[in-house]
């Protein structure tokens, strides 16, 4: 029998291709068989990142996104049902590869373990095939670069929320630390723009997307458009002493 193939879990960075690693260009460009997430019609923010390693020698695997509609406010049973179902069918999918001693690249934007949907089928393939996870810059680094400020600093709380948490609960959040970025926003932008707006933060607060790809958008948090943000687009909150100092 021959040996079981190696799963990598391969962070491509927020958007632009020249932030991979070299590690993560070297498994992408030798590895054969690529694996990534995509929402239904669309090409997939981590494959279109890493496109120009992709050959005709490469086996794509494409898995798509059950949804293409974020939640509001919570995660319902029935969304993270069809979320699991995905994640099963996904990794069913690929123990096929590896037990045929087939490497296998799944591509993740930003950090693998940093919200990435790679973390679901490492939790299911991990104990039974080699596993090796490429850190790649996430999102949040990426969000503080494009407003070009420091987060925090010294002894401070930086706080990672999710858009889709309640309103209250956002506030609570954003009142306990010293600074914050909100991911997953899309049709939460506006009552996460009014829970940054009772935390008294609305004035420092800053919104941006596709971080770091010719598409970014980076303004004021008070003008942003909440009729077009998409789902990977963040509020970022930094540091009043940190950008003091």
């Amino acid at each position: 029998m021959s040996s079981p193939g190696h799963l990598f879990g391969v962070g491509v960075g927020p958007g632009d291709p020249e932030l991979m690693s070299v590690k993560a260009a070297r498994l992408i460009a030798s590895t054969r068989t690529i694996a990534f997430f995509a929402a239904r019609g669309h090409p997939g923010i981590a494959h279109r990142v890493a496109a120009g390693l992709l050959t005709r020698e490469h086996r794509e695997i494409r898995i798509d996104y059950p949804v293409t509609v974020e939640p509001r406010e919570s995660l319902s049973v029935a969304y993270e049902q069809l979320l699991a179902q995905c994640y099963d069918a996904a990794a069913t999918r690929l123990e096929q590869e590896l037990s045929g001693g087939n490497d296998v690249v799944v591509l993740c934007e930003g950090d693998p373990f940093f919200y990435g949907s790679y973390m679901y089928l490492h939790s299911r393939l991990a104990r039974r095939f080699p596993t090796t996870v490429v850190p790649g810059i996430s999102s949040l680094a990426a969000g503080a670069a494009a407003i070009a400020q420091p987060l925090a600093c010294g002894n401070e709380v930086l706080s990672v929320l999710s858009g889709v948490l309640p309103e209250s609960e956002l506030v609570a959040g954003l009142r306990s630390c010293s600074a914050a970025v909100i991911i997953k926003l899309g049709r939460n932008l506006e009552r996460v723009r009014q829970a940054v707006a009772a935390a008294g933060l609305l004035g420092r607060a800053f919104y941006v997307e596709h971080a770091s790809s010719p598409a970014q958008v980076c303004c004021a948090l008070a003008d942003a458009d909440a009729s077009r943000a998409p789902y990977f687009s963040m509020v970022v909150i930094p540091s009043a002493a940190a950008c003091s100092r």
